[in-house]
């Protein structure tokens, strides 16, 4: 087997993995709607109670009937999730539906999803950019000295994140030299980026696109695979809060990788 199709055979594995997270029967495809909560309790169509929020956070008052399985225990009548962190979040059960408690952008949210939903039934794949190791290109990542508060826009309007800018990576492409701004990833170590680039718009989701990179080594150096640049919830879903990528990371060259418009 050549190094091309050992490198096809890793992403083909990876973007199947990629895409089965995607269409789980609780994932984002699966949101039917995105409640932004008030002081005032408010019903819903599509998750038992009354919903609100408050100094003590979210709160839940079940009719006679309703209940939710909160870690594993049934809850019935008032009770109180707590005050959620920051793009935090806990979940809820009920029949074969759960519900997603959250905080995003300073607000406090809900979001059902169900298995049912005709976004997730409906749901054929993401087709990708055949892959080609000429795009996974080698980098250097560089440290800011102490991580730096950057706040960001999102596909909601109004609606602002802060993430913390760990440094940027630099790379060449088409014979000169770009840099993305990285913000932490989830594994230890790891970076994420958010970008666009000329294909956004044309073949690639608009507002953002979206990439894991593994740890740097101990010499910054990084490999930037933009064969494994996938698209956010955003790209499927208006119930979603994503964050657009910072003002610097508009590459000006098309990056004919990774995920395509779905």
């Amino acid at each position: 087997m050549t190094v091309t199709d050992t490198f096809t055979q890793d992403w083909a594995t990876w973007h199947e993995e990629h895409e089965k997270k995607r269409a789980s029967a609780h994932g984002f495809l699966a949101i039917t709607s995105i409640r932004w909560l008030t002081e005032e309790p408010e019903t819903y169509d599509d998750v038992p109670g009354a919903w609100s929020t408050g100094p003590e956070g979210i709160v839940v008052s079940l009719a006679p009937g309703e209940s939710l399985i909160v870690d594993g225990v049934e809850v019935t009548g008032r009770h109180s999730f707590g005050v959620i962190d920051e793009r935090g979040g806990v979940t809820a059960a009920f029949g074969d539906a759960v519900v997603e408690i959250a905080k995003r952008g300073g607000n406090d949210i809900i979001r059902p999803r169900h298995p049912d939903n005709p976004v997730l039934v409906g749901y054929r794949g993401t087709e990708a950019y055949a892959p080609d190791p000429r795009w996974a290109v080698p980098g250097r990542f560089v440290a800011y000295d102490t991580p730096v508060p950057t706040t960001v826009g999102s596909v909601v309007d109004g609606l602002e994140h802060v993430y913390e800018a760990v440094g940027e990576i630099e790379f060449e492409v088409g014979g000169a030299v770009h840099s993305l701004i990285a913000f932490p990833g989830f594994a230890p170590g790891s970076l994420h980026v958010l970008f666009v680039d000329q294909t956004s718009g044309r073949t690639t989701y608009a507002a953002n696109r979206s990439l894991s990179v593994d740890a740097p080594d101990l010499d910054g150096n990084v490999i930037v695979d933009f064969n494994r640049a996938t698209n956010l919830p955003c790209a499927y879903t208006d119930h979603a809060t994503c964050p657009l990528p910072p003002a610097g990371n508009r590459l000006p060259v098309a990056v004919e990788a990774g995920e395509k418009l779905p």
